[in-house]
């Protein structure tokens, strides 16, 4: 199993994490992730680290499509692959309607048609064979009707096969990142029941497919106050993030086998009720996701990690190098 620090988007303030990231990259991590949501932008960190280290992969989780066209994302990609040596790994992802329709004012109709064809564009602006065309009817190129004409990038790509990981939640979406990319994202991942929730998604996949799964970690002697750190991000999550009928959190949620809760969740969030919505998580689903409490509670509970099809963990909330070495020791041995 490979290791990797997932960092996740700024929260209301800047977050320099360099001495983080080289920590990481001291300590033997395979890869560093950064996010975006409506706030700080997934590539910019990226740069930076990238400019201070010299072997630690650089991963998106995820860059948002509604954010920039295929093109641009390309175009980014082959930038930040160029400067770093090869070690972009470009996660992409749909996001949610309340973010798609409310921030970049763009419809979110047919998420996996939409990814379907701006992956394809992407890689036909890094291979480079021929100028680039598409006659999909999401991001049609040239633009019908207009003056453009097929244009093939002026730069030659350090890579013409960049990595494409998908961030996906639904099945069909899973399954057409076993199709079309180099791996996939889970943002909630319950180890023992994703052979019963994708195992059909996933049948497709390759053997070098890449199941890199974020996962919340909280070295603590108190496993109460660790498992509250969890289910204070699984309320916002699940009740706030998304609308009250259309809320991926809260449907793969109901998907573990946790529906009542999560529907209980989210109406009492959506009611202004916040500290019930967070009293209403169960622990088994905290603590299903996530790897809390001291060492030993820690690896004992990695085995069902291991056991799983999970070839890689993206580990959140562990910042200092004290602890990133004793996740690392855990995690690899």
């Amino acid at each position: 199993m490979k290791l990797g620090l997932n960092l996740g988007y700024w929260q209301r303030h800047a977050d320099d994490a360099t001495e983080t990231v080289l920590a990481a990259e001291r300590l033997g991590y395979d890869s560093v992730w950064t996010a975006e949501a409506y706030g700080s932008d997934a590539f910019t960190p990226l740069a930076w680290y990238g400019a201070r280290t010299s072997r630690i992969k650089l991963g998106t989780s995820v860059a948002q499509l509604s954010a920039r066209t295929p093109v641009a994302t390309a175009m980014t990609a082959m930038t930040l692959d160029h400067l770093t040596g090869g070690r972009l790994l470009l996660g992409v992802g749909a996001s949610g309607p309340q973010v798609v329709e409310g921030w970049y004012g763009q419809p979110f109709g047919k998420p996996l048609a939409r990814t379907r064809e701006y992956v394809e564009i992407m890689r036909r602006v890094w291979r480079r064979a021929e100028p680039v065309t598409s006659d999909g009817v999401h991001y049609p190129l040239p633009l019908p009707g207009g003056l453009g004409k097929p244009l093939k990038l002026i730069t030659y790509p350090l890579r013409g096969d960049i990595p494409v990981y998908l961030g996906a939640e639904g099945p069909k979406n899973v399954a057409l990142a076993a199709e079309i990319a180099q791996g996939w994202l889970p943002l909630f991942a319950f180890p023992e029941k994703i052979e019963e929730m994708y195992g059909d998604a996933l049948s497709g996949r390759s053997g070098e497919f890449d199941i890199a799964a974020m996962v919340m970690v909280v070295i603590s002697d108190d496993v109460r106050a660790a498992l509250d750190g969890v289910k204070l991000m699984l309320t916002l999550y699940i009740g706030g993030m998304g609308a009250k009928h259309r809320n991926f959190h809260a449907d793969i949620i109901g998907r573990m086998g946790f529906a009542e809760a999560a529907e209980r969740i989210q109406s009492l969030y959506l009611a202004g009720r916040k500290d019930e919505a967070f009293r209403a998580i169960p622990d088994e689903l905290a603590d299903g996701i996530s790897l809390v409490g001291p060492p030993g509670r820690i690896k004992e509970r990695l085995q069902r990690w291991h056991a799983s099809p999970v070839t890689n963990l993206l580990v959140m909330g562990v910042r200092d190098e004290p602890s990133l070495k004793v996740v690392r020791d855990l995690v690899l041995g």
